[in-house]
């Protein structure tokens, strides 16, 4: 197995690379101007990574997937992820890339919404991959954080740049968008798929056998990250994952409250629920009416 490389600080990577660290908290540069990464090696980071690449990219591996790599590609890393590098032995660097630790938000408005940038759980083959004027929009917004960097530290400074790359996410989230409409038909692929899974799962014994499914459950199936699976269904219907599954419970739920010659507590059991009065909660909250007087007013 390929060693792993723990990456805790800033100037860990900065070192890889060859680069000056300007700050002990973040690092923006042109990844052209540096050393490639160490091949065949995977790193686990211990912050924020956020890399616009440019050309030919070798292979960077997230989990069993590469990167879906072209000219203009996005690729988000968290703390806590391990990437997995192997390039080519004639491989250079190409385009820029973000590195800031979780401290350095900390007590900003960057800090509270970082969990709203789902994007930064997604899986290699997501990544998001920009037009030509979207790639401007980012490469300026890199640049201003590399003049702040190279200014004089000052009480402004941790402000002005959580704010700019709180802004460069922004326009991330509005790039994703753009991506699941242009790619509609990939998406009505994914629901069709999604909406037969949930059939075959609750007309099976899976149900009985493993319990209520999650989103996640069916996103490993359609071989996706939960985050991306779940804004997918969100972005197309309206909806979230966890209610189509929710409404698909219930339907299959109101079918079989019909058939007499099974209590509500065994057919409780058959969708998966552990608790019959879990059951009767969820059906009362959805139909307003408990199973047995949706079966008795039927």
């Amino acid at each position: 197995m390929d060693p792993i490389i723990k990456l805790e600080k800033i100037a860990q990577y900065n070192q890889l690379k060859g680069i000056e660290t300007q700050h002990p908290l973040i690092s923006v540069f042109d990844n052209s101007a540096t050393k490639a990464l160490p091949n065949h090696t995977r790193m686990h980071f211990g912050f924020y990574a956020i890399f616009l690449k440019a050309g030919n990219c070798g292979e960077l591996k997230y989990g069993r997937n590469n990167y879906d790599y072209d000219d203009g590609t996005m690729v988000f890393v968290s703390p806590g992820q391990v990437i997995e590098v192997n390039n080519p032995e004639d491989y250079h660097p190409t385009g820029l890339a973000i590195l800031f630790h979780p401290d350095l938000i900390k007590g900003t408005s960057l800090a509270k919404n970082m969990s709203q940038y789902s994007f930064f759980s997604y899986e290699s083959h997501e990544a998001l991959h920009l037009s030509l004027k979207e790639q401007q929009i980012i490469k300026d917004l890199f640049s201003k954080l590399q003049y702040e960097l190279s200014q004089s530290i000052d009480k402004h400074s941790k402000s002005i740049i959580s704010n700019n790359i709180e802004l460069l996410l922004n326009y991330c989230v509005r790039f994703y968008d753009r991506q699941f409409i242009t790619r509609e038909n990939i998406n009505t692929d994914v629901l069709s798929k999604f909406e037969n899974l949930l059939q075959d799962y609750f007309q099976s014994e899976s149900a009985q056998d493993t319990g209520l499914p999650s989103v996640g459950y069916f996103a490993d199936r359609l071989h996706l990250s939960a985050n991306y699976f779940g804004d997918l269904i969100k972005k197309e219907t309206g909806k979230s994952a966890q209610e189509h599954i929710q409404l698909k419970l219930i339907n299959v739920a109101k079918e079989r409250i019909f058939d007499t010659d099974k209590s509500v507590s065994q057919i409780a059991f058959e969708l998966g629920f552990k608790y019959p009065q879990h059951f009767n909660r969820m059906f009362k909250k959805n139909t307003d009416f408990t199973p047995i007087e949706y079966r008795n007013l039927n």
